[in-house]
C-alpha cells in the first residue's frame, strides 16, 4: 500500500446558511482545496463526499458546478463521521493505486433541514425520547459522580473552547465568554446550558490527498496520513460504562497498534466535542489520561497551547460548529493547518502529529454508529 498525502485544503466558516442552497456555498470550498493543491483537475481520479442530511448524491450535486463529472463520485453517511470515512476511502483509493490523486469533502445545511440526524421507530432509544443532549447529559452526570467532576470544570472546557474559537476566521462563535455567562445561559440537559453544547451549524470542507511520492511536486509541505481507523460500536445488552466511550478506546488501542505509535507521541488532537464533558470522556478513552483523570489536565493547562496535549484548539464543535457531515474534514483541515504552521494565532509550535477523532451517530445499543480517527504527520 502506498503512502498518501494530504496537498490541498478547502474551509468555510460555519455558520446558520438558511438562505441559500447548500451547493452554493460548497463548491467554493471544494474548489479552493483544488486550487491549493495546484492540480488540474482532469487529474483526480476519485471523489468521496461525507454528507448525512443533504438527501441523495450531494457530491454529484456540488462537483457538478465545477465539471467534475464522469469520475466515480461516492457519497457516503456516518453521522458526524461522514466526512472523516469518505477522506478514509479517498486516502485508501490512493494507497490501493486505483488513483493517483483523490478529492474528499463534507458538506451539509442543517438549518434548511430543520432537523440533524433521524432515526427510525426499531431505535427503542429515539422511541422513547432519548436526544443526544439528553444522552450526553447523562454521561456527563455520570462522569461527575464517579470522579468529583464539579460543573464549574465543564464550564472551564467551555470557556476555554470559546477562546480559541475567537482566534478562529472559520468558527461558528468568535467570541470569548465568562464562566459566568456560561453557568447562567439557557439550560438545555442538566448540568449543560446551550454553552456547553455545540451549535446546529452549516459548512463544508474539502480535502486533495495524493500519493506521498508525487506530493512534492504540488505542495512544499505536504502532510502525511500515517494512520488512519474506522471502527464501529459494538451491540451490548447489557451494561455500559457510560464514563467510558467503549469504540474510541477500542479503535484507539488499534491504531496505536498499527502504527507503531502512542499516546504521548501526538502532539496535538481533535476530539468530538459536541458537549463540554466529550473532552474528558476521550481524552481518556484516546489515552491522553487514566481514566478520570483528563480533569486535572485541564486544570493543569494541558489542553491548551503550551500544554502537554492541546485540545481542540480550533474551538472545537462547541464553537467552530457542527454540520455533522463536513465536522470530520473540518478537523483534518484544523490539523493540516497546524503541522503546516498556518495555525496563526492558535498555532501550536513545533507540532510534528496530529490526531483527529470523531464519532458518528445514536444507534440503540451501540456506544456509537462509527467512529474515525488519523493520525497526521510532518
Amino acid at each position: 500500500m502506498r503512502k498518501v498525502s494530504i496537498i490541498g485544503t478547502g474551509m468555510m466558516r460555519f455558520m446558520k446558511r438558511d438562505t441559500v442552497n447548500m451547493v452554493d456555498f460548497a463548491w467554493p470550498v471544494v474548489r479552493s482545496a483544488i486550487l491549493e493543491a495546484g492540480v488540474d483537475p482532469k487529474s483526480i481520479g476519485a471523489a468521496y463526499c461525507g454528507s448525512a442530511a443533504s438527501g441523495s448524491m450531494p457530491g454529484q450535486r456540488v462537483l457538478k458546478r465545477l465539471g467534475l463529472t464522469g469520475i466515480p463520485i461516492s457519497n457516503v453517511e456516518g453521522a458526524c463521521s461522514s466526512s472523516a470515512i469518505a477522506l478514509r476511502h479517498a486516502a485508501l483509493a490512493v494507497a490501493t493505486g486505483e488513483c493517483d490523486i483523490a478529492l474528499a469533502f463534507g458538506v451539509d445545511q442543517l438549518n434548511l433541514a430543520g432537523k440533524t440526524l433521524v432515526h427510525r421507530t426499531e431505535d427503542w432509544d429515539f422511541a422513547n425520547g432519548l436526544a443526544m443532549p439528553g444522552l450526553y447529559a447523562m454521561r456527563a452526570q455520570r462522569y461527575m459522580h464517579d470522579y468529583g467532576v464539579t460543573i464549574e470544570q465543564l464550564t472551564k472546557i467551555a470557556v476555554k473552547s470559546k477562546k480559541y474559537g475567537a482566534l478562529n476566521p472559520w468558527a461558528h462563535f468568535q467570541q470569548e465568554v465568562t464562566p459566568e455567562q456560561v453557568m447562567n445561559a439557557r439550560m438545555v440537559a442538566d448540568p449543560f446550558t446551550v454553552l456547553h453544547c455545540c451549535p446546529r451549524s452549516d459548512g463544508a470542507s474539502a480535502v486533495v490527498v495524493c500519493a506521498s511520492d508525487i506530493a512534492h511536486r504540488f505542495s512544499s509541505k505536504p502532510v502525511q496520513i500515517v494512520a488512519s481507523i474506522q471502527r464501529s460500536g459494538k451491540m451490548m445488552t447489557g451494561f455500559r460504562d457510560m464514563t467510558m466511550p467503549e469504540s474510541t478506546q477500542r479503535a484507539a488501542r488499534e491504531l496505536y497498534e498499527q502504527s507503531g505509535l502512542g499516546p504521548e507521541d501526538i502532539d496535538i488532537c481533535e476530539v468530538h466535542d459536541a458537549f463540554t464533558v466529550n473532552e474528558l470522556l476521550y481524552s481518556d478513552a484516546l489515552g491522553f489520561s487514566k481514566p478520570g483523570e483528563a480533569v486535572q489536565l485541564l486544570e493543569d493547562g494541558d489542553f491548551d497551547i503550551g500544554g502537554r496535549i492541546p485540545l481542540n484548539i480550533s474551538g472545537g464543535l462547541v464553537s467552530r460548529g457542527h454540520p455533522i457531515g463536513p465536522t470530520g474534514i473540518a478537523q483534518i483541515v484544523e490539523m493540516t493547518y497546524q503541522l503546516q504552521g498556518r495555525g496563526d494565532k492558535r498555532q501550536v509550535e513545533g507540532a510534528k502529529l496530529a490526531m483527529t477523532h470523531v464519532t458518528g451517530g445514536g444507534v440503540a445499543g451501540l456506544d456509537h454508529g462509527a467512529v474515525t480517527i488519523h493520525i497526521l504527520g510532518v
